[in-house]
């Protein structure tokens, strides 16, 4: 695959990471529920492409229980993310999550330190320090209900503990293989978690136009997503991945714009705020990106 397929194919992947919390607005389920269709549908299309995949087939017999181990914490780390990230959605508007889950690039240099063993750097502290203000800038002007900005940053911080983590699981095992079993320990926590609550078969049944988006989500906006983003590592740096993915809340609020309308349209000032949170967050990959070419 060439450089110029490569980054076209991530950047459709991020515009599809954007559509993700447009259809979480759109479909009419609470945030429980939506993560237990989505994981439960997107795990049973992996595990049937696995089926059908001469060259994925194999997959199921490479199985160890230490690999099981890392695979249910991933499944329980990525459950509760989007179970935060809804319900973010669902108490404040896409608008608003999806610019204060870029934060994740930020958690992730954060958490880096301390998985990978080495020191946090002064600027990482500092730019941090400045994300938060922005933050703050944003609750002043917009007067945003914190409990959506809250559950928006537990959201952002699993997602970065969720990359860091597989980003040392990828080494060992192929995409599709890690992706389909987080993806099915995630559901069975939910799962789980539904039995005990005693609420796993009051759970609401979709409306019609609710399964197409669900099967959206799952199919597209997951199972492929999900795949596709982890074999685009051994084509393009992690440098071009992080910088670009800095670029979902973009591509997210002109869709939820679009989609929704007068719902998702913010004042001017939100929008400066959030402008000041990117240009922050990019500038983080930047530095960082420069510092370690030269400690290498």
């Amino acid at each position: 695959m060439s450089q110029l397929k490569s980054y076209a194919k991530l950047h459709f992947i991020i515009f599809i990471w954007g559509f993700t919390a447009v259809l979480g607005a759109l479909i009419h389920l609470d945030y429980l529920a939506l993560t237990w269709y989505r994981m439960g549908l997107a795990s049973t299309l992996l595990f049937i492409y696995i089926l059908v995949s001469r060259k994925e087939r194999h997959l199921l017999s490479l199985i160890n229980i230490k690999q099981q181990g890392r695979y249910i914490l991933g499944g329980i780390i990525i459950a509760l993310h989007w179970l935060a990230f809804f319900y973010a959605i669902k108490v404040s508007n896409v608008s608003i999550t999806l610019v204060t889950m870029s934060s994740g690039a930020f958690f992730t240099s954060l958490l880096e330190p301390v998985l990978f063993k080495r020191k946090i750097y002064i600027y990482e502290i500092l730019l941090g320090i400045l994300i938060l203000v922005g933050f703050f800038i944003l609750l002043k002007v917009e007067k945003i209900d914190f409990t959506g900005v809250l559950f928006a940053l537990i959201a952002a911080f699993l997602s970065g503990l969720f990359s860091v983590l597989n980003g040392l699981y990828i080494k060992q095992q192929s995409g599709v293989q890690l992706s389909f079993f987080q993806l099915f320990y995630g559901f069975a926590f939910l799962s789980l978690v539904l039995l005990l609550r005693g609420d796993l078969l009051r759970l609401s049944v979709p409306e019609p136009l609710d399964w197409l988006f669900l099967f959206i989500l799952a199919s597209i906006c997951t199972a492929y997503a999900f795949t596709a983003s982890i074999s685009l590592m051994k084509h393009l740096s992690p440098y071009t991945v992080m910088l670009s993915i800095n670029l979902e809340p973009v591509y997210g609020i002109v869709l939820a714009v679009l989609v929704l309308g007068d719902k998702e349209k913010m004042s001017q000032g939100f929008y400066l705020g959030a402008l000041m949170i990117l240009i922050i967050i990019i500038l983080n990959s930047v530095i960082k990106y420069k510092f370690q070419k030269k400690t290498d």
